[in-house]
């Protein structure tokens, strides 16, 4: 029998699996253990054997935070809640230190999760580190203000991602020449980069086009 064989087979089944569910195991985790601590510090309000009953209840955490998502979203789609989403961004960008920070996060936050939005929407190949050597990278949208001012020639913002941990990288200012467009999806690019290019794009030919 070819036992190696079907022990490779085996883990090329089971790692992902066993992988997914370990983060996601530890998310619910995580989210929990903000509930309950939330929770506890209404202890007046709440008994004891209130909080350890719901202690037991595996991913309640989970589901608060989407019904808060849920219903936050639906009140701030309406004429009421914006006007109250706008209120609170005035609050916020009024006070010292507090509006740098809640302004920079907020404008991040609405360019990526915007649906009009143009972060992380094509896959590009750049130079990088230096001339002659190609890496995936992906286009964050385009200079403005003094910063374009100061270029010569149109650049494009890119963000290069590390490997495996995508959520470390590099922001680059490249000019638009230097650059080729892929026509791999966002997510086929990053599969391709966290696996470090041992899982090679599924397209039977990858074409590739200069900006």
């Amino acid at each position: 029998m070819p036992i190696k064989k079907y022990l490779l087979a085996g883990l090329l089944v089971w790692t992902p699996l066993a992988i997914t569910v370990w983060v996601l195991t530890w998310l619910v985790g995580i989210m929990d253990g903000i509930f309950i601590d939330t929770l506890s510090k209404f202890r007046p309000l709440v008994s004891q054997s209130t909080v350890t009953a719901l202690r037991d209840m595996t991913g309640l955490g989970v589901i608060l935070v989407l019904l808060v998502l849920l219903i936050t979203g639906a009140l701030a789609s309406n004429v009421l809640g914006k006007w109250m989403v706008r209120q609170w961004d005035k609050l916020f960008t009024n006070i010292p230190i507090v509006k740098s920070i809640y302004a920079s996060v907020k404008k991040v936050s609405d360019t990526l999760f915007s649906s009009n939005g143009n972060a992380f929407r094509q896959a590009l190949l750049v130079q990088y580190p230096h001339a002659g050597m190609w890496t995936i990278a992906f286009q964050t949208g385009t200079p403005v203000g003094e910063v374009a001012a100061k270029l010569q020639g149109e650049h494009l913002s890119v963000y290069v991602p590390t490997t495996p941990n995508p959520t470390s990288g590099f922001f680059l200012l490249v000019p638009r020449s230097d650059v080729i467009e892929l026509e791999l999806s966002v997510d086929e690019a990053l599969t391709y980069v966290i696996s470090m290019g041992a899982v090679s794009p599924s397209a039977p030919a990858i074409n590739e086009k200069r900006i």
